[in-house]
């Protein structure tokens, strides 16, 4: 439980700390933002931004791929200077990931700020940085490399959704389905680096964690009430 806390001591002095505080502060006050505004229609700043956190993605896919592929095995712990300015991007494209809310509260959809999207924002938001700065390993890249792609698809999807609002990609129960597998293959991965490869016992919690949530959102969503809700979103 050590590395818990000190992932906890360390997360707090983070550049990205008082930003995750304003974030959830953000949120706090989104309210008062909808009693006193008008719902602003953001569709063309949407679709760019949709867009280019597919491009950010694919650019970071690409660049962990190609790099972990210099080194030996995923359960390489060395930091790479190689590595440092892919982790480094993927960081810049957590903190542009943010806009998803800031977009939600501007359009007045505050029902679609879940407790799965702030947790999945914020905590991303701080790991990212975090991986960033202390941990730039090819072992971490594999799991970012992972999620990357993932992001391709998702933002692929709601950029054709905000080009085609009459009628959006028709799978998007497969997009929720690609993203439990994730975090399923998340934690076939940590279980075997925790026992064998001196992982943190929290990044087991965390795959846990997000397994639960979004197989916990895909129930609702598609098993209990048997359709797709258009206005939930848990990127």
């Amino acid at each position: 439980m050590s590395g818990i806390a000190q992932f906890c001591a360390t997360s707090v002095q983070l550049p990205s700390f008082p930003i995750f505080c304003a974030y959830l502060l953000m949120i706090a006050l989104s309210g008062w933002w909808q009693k006193l505004s008008h719902p602003l229609n953001l569709s063309r700043v949407m679709l760019l931004f949709n867009f280019l956190c597919c491009a950010l993605s694919l650019y970071t896919f690409v660049g962990f791929t190609f790099a972990i592929t210099s080194y030996h095995g995923i359960y390489d712990l060395s930091p790479s200077a190689l590595l440092k300015p892919i982790f480094f991007m993927y960081w810049v494209s957590k903190l542009v990931e943010l806009c998803d809310t800031l977009f939600m509260i501007l359009r007045h959809r505050r029902r679609q700020i879940s407790f799965l999207h702030v947790y999945h924002h914020g905590s991303m938001l701080l790991l990212s940085d975090y991986t960033y700065r202390h941990t730039p390993w090819p072992t971490i890249g594999v799991f970012l490399g992972l999620n990357s792609l993932v992001h391709i698809i998702l933002y692929g999807y709601y950029g054709l959704s905000v080009l085609r609002p009459g009628s959006p990609p028709s799978w998007k129960r497969r997009l929720t389905e690609i993203q439990i597998a994730q975090f399923i293959v998340d934690l076939c991965l940590v279980i075997p680096g925790y026992l064998h490869h001196g992982y943190c016992v929290y990044s087991i919690f965390y795959a846990v964690a997000m397994t639960i949530f979004f197989t916990n959102f895909y129930y609702r969503a598609y098993v209990k009430n048997h359709k797709s809700p258009e206005d939930k979103k848990c990127s």
